[in-house]
């Protein structure tokens, strides 16, 4: 059935709805299956079984509701890209608050229309969030300037947070893991849990996290240094995500500021999110992303992207995000995707169709990890354009040959190095942890500074 007549309007200008701010605007890449028709009657039909539509007219359809169709107003054909323009009305708000939820904005935006049997496929690329519908999420309540506050830095600029993530991800017993914490903290200043750990029979939750917290004073005596830890409190249900943030405060007690609490946000979802942030909102809410290739890849063509993602994790209000390594580290990613990192940080920004204005809403932080170590960190600072993040390296830590706390130096030297503009190589005649990295990942060593060894000689030994 054709809706192009009801479910389009080519001629609605996007400076003129965003002008309006009436709608929400989405941008996809989609692609309609062959035979189905043309590719404005398969954008028209994603719109209507993403508003008010259905594959036939239905009697309880009436002027109203043919008010609050979604709209498709731009087409590109060649180029795959198709634009709808959702009314405010559509999106569902809570009856305690009249808050908006990002459930209600991913029901319609990809909802029913990614099994559609007329679309080969369709991905959210950008949305765009008018202040009418902006200042109705929580948005972040705490941000890295909490934790610069702790680590007793300026809350202005404040610095890279060397982090890392205490390997192997399972397998280790609550005493291995707690030393393992205090080893890397007389270096570094931020641990966390990485996303599957909790509490396997072999590591109970309770005795991990009073341990661990024995380690964080041990090592604050020891260094004279604050220090950082974020606990995965990730459940399926709301009452054990309470328990274990609950647990974890009182055991920590004085130290209860320094104490994230991390959640896995694409497996557990935006309600386990709006928990944490709702919940305990003097915490640092980390969103764990762990998953969320299996719709974000660029090899996935339905869903959503990195971006998109990146994106709803500020409005639901997390103070920071793993937002990978900008193709500097292991994991699949583009240096463009430096552009997801300023969208979350900065109070206006582009994405790939749309600006965005924040209007003060708190930024995010990014948070990288993933194959990092000290040879890649003066790289991936200047493609950023500034270092005002947490670094969680795992291998870049305890792959060093000196151990977790001379890998945490040698993160921090990197920082340095960057800062100054010096070449590495000579950077690191002078800075012995740095100098060992080079020995440590001579695989990435021999990639990134050919002839390394001639030219630090002993410094690296």
């Amino acid at each position: 059935m054709d809706q192009s007549d009801r479910y389009a309007n080519l001629a609605l200008k996007e400076q003129d709805l965003i002008a309006a701010g009436k709608h929400v605007l989405v941008a996809y890449i989609m692609k309609p299956k062959p035979g189905f028709g043309t590719y404005l009657q398969a954008a028209a039909h994603f719109a209507a079984e993403s508003s008010t539509g259905t594959n036939v007219e239905v009697s309880t359809t009436d002027d109203f509701t043919r008010g609050v169709d979604a709209l498709v107003y731009e087409i590109d054909e060649a180029r795959e890209v198709m634009k709808i323009a959702y009314p405010l009305a559509l999106f569902d708000r809570n009856i305690i608050d009249g808050r908006a939820m990002i459930a209600s904005f991913l029901t319609l935006t990809i909802g029913n229309n990614q099994g559609m049997g007329d679309i080969e496929y369709g991905k959210m690329h950008d949305f765009y969030v008018p202040p009418a519908y902006l200042k109705l999420f929580d948005g972040p309540s705490t941000t890295i300037k909490d934790l610069w506050r702790v680590l007793e830095r300026p809350v202005v600029n404040g610095g890279f947070i060397v982090g890392t993530i205490i390997k192997p991800k399972l397998g280790l017993r609550p005493k291995p893991f707690a030393d393992a914490c205090y080893d890397f903290w007389l270096g570094g200043d931020f641990i966390k849990n990485d996303e599957p750990q909790g509490n396997q029979t072999f590591a109970p939750f309770k005795e991990t996290v009073q341990l661990v917290n024995d380690a964080m004073i041990r090592a604050q005596d020891t260094t004279g240094q604050p220090k950082l830890f974020s606990f995965n409190i990730t459940a399926d249900d709301h009452y054990e995500m309470v328990a274990r943030g609950e647990y974890i405060l009182e055991t920590f007690g004085p130290n209860a500021d320094h104490i994230a609490f991390l959640v896995d946000g694409y497996v557990a979802g935006p309600a386990a999110i709006t928990t944490a942030r709702r919940r305990f909102p003097k915490q640092y809410l980390h969103y764990h992303r762990a998953g969320h290739g299996a719709v974000t890849s660029p090899q996935t063509h339905r869903g959503y992207t990195a971006f998109v993602l990146s994106k709803m994790a500020r409005l639901q209000g997390a103070s920071g995000i793993h937002t990978g390594t900008m193709s500097f580290g292991k994991m699949e990613g583009e240096a463009s995707d430096k552009a997801m990192a300023y969208m979350i940080t900065d109070d206006s920004a582009d994405g790939p169709f749309y600006h965005q204005e924040w209007l003060g809403m708190n930024p995010t932080t990014p948070i990288i990890s993933g194959g990092m170590n000290a040879l890649r960190m003066p790289g991936f600072f200047a493609n950023l354009g500034h270092s005002n993040l947490i670094m969680t390296a795992g291998g870049g830590a305890f792959g060093h040959i000196d151990g977790g706390a001379a890998g945490a130096r040698s993160l921090r030297q990197a920082e340095q190095c960057w800062k100054a503009g010096a070449d590495p190589v000579e950077f690191a005649k002078d800075h012995r942890e740095f100098a060992r990295a080079f020995e440590s990942f001579s695989h990435d060593a021999d990639l990134l500074f050919p002839n390394w060894r001639e030219k630090l000689g002993k410094a690296a030994a």
